[in-house]
This record gives C-alpha cells, structure tokens and sequence, in this order.
C-alpha cells in the first residue's frame, strides 16, 4: 500500500508509525512519502498549509509511478491510501479511469468528510466515480464525519464504497477513556479490515 500522511502531520508521525506497523503486522508492505509542502518544512521547520488539490495529486502519481516501475515490486498488487487528507488524495485518484488497470483498490483512514462543524461542506462529490473498490475506516465520533451524519446525509452513497465504523474512535482513533481498547488497538484493528479487504478486492 502507498500510504499517504494528512495535512497536519509527516510519514513518520506516531500515528503513521504505528499504522504501518500494524498493517505489516497483518502481511501488508506499505510504501510512505510525503507531499512539497511537508518537504518543504522538513528542510526549514516552518509550518505550511497544505499544497492545492493538483499538487498533491501529482506527486501521488509520481509515487505510484516510481512504485510500479521498480524492480522489486513487480507483480505486487498496488492499493493506495492514507490518513484524513491523504486519504482525501488517494480516493479522488480512485475515481481516476486511467488508474482502473494500475491500481488493485483504496482504503481510506479517518476520511475527511467535511471540515469539524461544518458537515454542509461534504467532500464527496467524486464518491460515484470510483473506478477501483474502496474501503473508508473511520471512528464514530470523527469529527470530520460523525457515523449518524455519515449515515444521515443523501450525499453519501456509500454503496459505492465500503466503510467500517470504529465504534468510539475519533479522527486519530483514539477511544473513549471509560473504553477497554487503546488507540493501538484501534490502529490494529483498522490494519485487519484494511488487510481483509486488500485480500478480497486484490
């Protein structure tokens, strides 16, 4: 999997970190790189909003590009994804025809329906062009996409995507305090249906 960061953190975040573990853990190799931007902060520790929509996209190409054409992964089965923003990236490149032959599928973690508070801005408008399967995991009390707004709004076909609720889990898949599970429990959980998915769909 080419697994993509979200806006506000790089490939080697904690999260990231341990979101590769996890999906390694379950047989999955994942390929992690980052946007300009967050380049760009690497090498002068200034913070930067994210690239436009088209930059993003096409360093994703470039990646996927170089992943395909390298020796060592021929024959593997490629599926993209990421958290929050990457995976925003990952599903309008799903919704690509020209990437229907390349890529085996998408999972999104932590989608970003919509910015916090403002669930009438939906980011979904591609949703009905996916031309490859796609898997959203996402937690119940997201944020960016509660389960009963999800669930709620005739915007979301969800028919043509699947998505698996992490039953307390927020946009970091942190749980509840009173909830058994820990945050890396949700993270390895979230590894298992990606994983599950990856062997169906690929």
């Amino acid at each position: 999997m080419i697994l993509a960061h979200g806006a506000g953190a790089p490939a080697d975040s904690e999260f990231m970190e341990r979101l590769s573990e996890a999906l390694c853990a379950e047989g999955v190799a994942t390929v992690r790189f980052e946007f300009p931007y967050m380049e760009r902060r690497r090498e002068d520790g200034r913070k930067r909003p994210p690239d436009r929509a088209p930059v993003l996209l096409s360093r994703f190409r470039d990646v996927i590009r170089a992943v395909i054409e390298d020796p060592a992964r021929k024959g593997d089965r490629i599926f993209i994804g990421g958290k929050s923003m990457g995976g925003r990236m990952a599903s309008l490149l799903a919704a690509e025809p020209d990437l229907a032959g390349i890529l085996a599928g998408c999972v999104c973690f932590g989608y970003p329906f919509h910015p916090p508070g403002k669930p009438d801005r939906w980011r979904v408008e591609h949703f009905g062009r996916f031309a490859v399967p796609v898997q959203i995991i996402q937690g119940t009390r997201d944020p960016f996409g509660k389960q009963s707004e999800v669930q709620d709004s005739p915007l979301v076909q969800v028919d043509s995507c699947g998505i698996y609720w992490l039953d307390g889990a927020d946009h970091d898949f942190r749980p509840l305090a009173r909830q058994p599970e820990t945050q890396e429990q949700m993270i390895a959980n979230a590894a298992r249906i990606a994983a599950g998915f990856m062997a169906v769909r690929g």
